[in-house]
C-alpha cells in the first residue's frame, strides 16, 4: 500500500496545485473590465462600430416612421407624440453614440468592489496542504486506504471549486456581450413600442454586474473556509 499511497498522494498535491494556478490566474483576469474579453474575442471592438451605426439608424427610422403615423391619426392610427418623440430620439442617439462611455462608467463602478473583494486580506492559503490535513483528519477516524480516500475528497472540492470559476467566466462573457452591443439595446429606448426592451437590458447588465462581483464573493469565501479548515483542522 506504500506505493499506492504514494501515487494518490502525488496526484491529489497535483489537483491542488492546478487549483492554485486557476484561481490567480482566472481571477485576476475576470472582473469589470473587457481587457480579457478583448484578448480573446477581439473582433467585438471592430463590431461595435457597426452596432452603434445600427442603433442610430433603427432610432432614425423609427423617428421618421412615427412621425408619418401622425398623417394618419384621423384614420385612427396610433402614433407618439411627434415633440416627445423628438426629444427621445435625440436623447437616445446621443445615448447610443456615447455608450461605451455609459457602460464603462457602471464598470468602472461595479469594479470598485470587486477589486476590494479580490484583495482582501484573507486567511494564508497554500492548497497543496489540504491534501496532508486531510490525511491527518481522517487517519484518525480509519485504518488502510486513508490516502485513497483524501484524493476523493480533495477531487470533489477541486469540481465544486472549479465549477464556481466556470461560472465566473460565463458571467464574464455574458457581460462583454452586452457591452458590445448596447448601442441596439439604446435604440430600443427611442420608441414606447420597444422601451420594455431597454428596460429589461438595463435590468440584465446591472444583474451581471452585480452577479460577477458576487461569484467573486463567493470564490473568496470559499478560499477563506478552507484556509479556515487547515488552520483548525480537528475542528470539526
Amino acid at each position: 500500500m506504500g506505493i499506492l499511497d504514494g501515487i494518490v498522494s502525488w496526484i491529489a498535491e497535483q489537483v491542488m496545485y492546478g487549483l492554485d494556478l486557476i484561481t490567480t490566474s482566472v481571477l485576476g483576469a475576470l472582473g469589470c473590465n473587457m481587457d480579457t474579453f478583448l484578448r480573446y474575442f477581439p473582433a467585438a471592438e471592430t463590431m461595435y462600430k457597426v452596432f452603434v451605426a445600427l442603433g442610430i439608424g433603427i432610432i432614425l427610422l423609427n423617428w421618421i416612421w412615427q412621425l408619418f403615423k401622425n398623417f394618419g391619426l384621423g384614420a385612427g392610427i396610433e402614433a407618439e407624440d411627434p415633440v416627445k418623440l423628438s426629444f427621445r430620439s435625440v436623447l437616445f442617439i446621443l445615448l447610443a453614440y456615447f455608450s461605451d462611455q455609459i457602460v464603462n462608467t457602471v464598470l468602472t463602478i461595479g469594479g470598485t468592489p470587486y477589486k476590494w473583494i479580490l484583495t482582501a486580506d484573507l486567511p494564508p492559503l497554500s492548497f497543496s496542504d489540504f491534501n496532508s490535513v486531510m490525511l491527518v483528519i481522517i487517519g484518525v477516524c480509519a485504518n488502510g486506504g486513508v490516502a485513497l480516500i483524501a484524493l476523493i475528497l480533495v477531487l470533489i472540492l477541486a469540481w465544486n471549486y472549479v465549477k464556481l470559476l466556470f461560472e465566473a467566466a460565463e458571467r464574464y462573457i455574458l457581460l462583454g456581450v452586452l457591452v458590445y452591443t448596447a448601442p441596439v439595446a439604446f435604440s430600443m429606448g427611442a420608441s414606447q413600442t420597444t422601451s420594455n426592451i431597454f428596460k429589461s437590458w438595463c435590468r440584465m447588465f446591472g444583474g451581471q454586474v452585480f452577479l460577477l462581483i458576487m461569484n467573486a464573493w463567493c470564490l473568496r469565501l470559499f478560499t477563506s473556509m478552507v484556509g479556515n479548515f487547515i488552520a483548525n483542522p480537528l475542528s470539526l
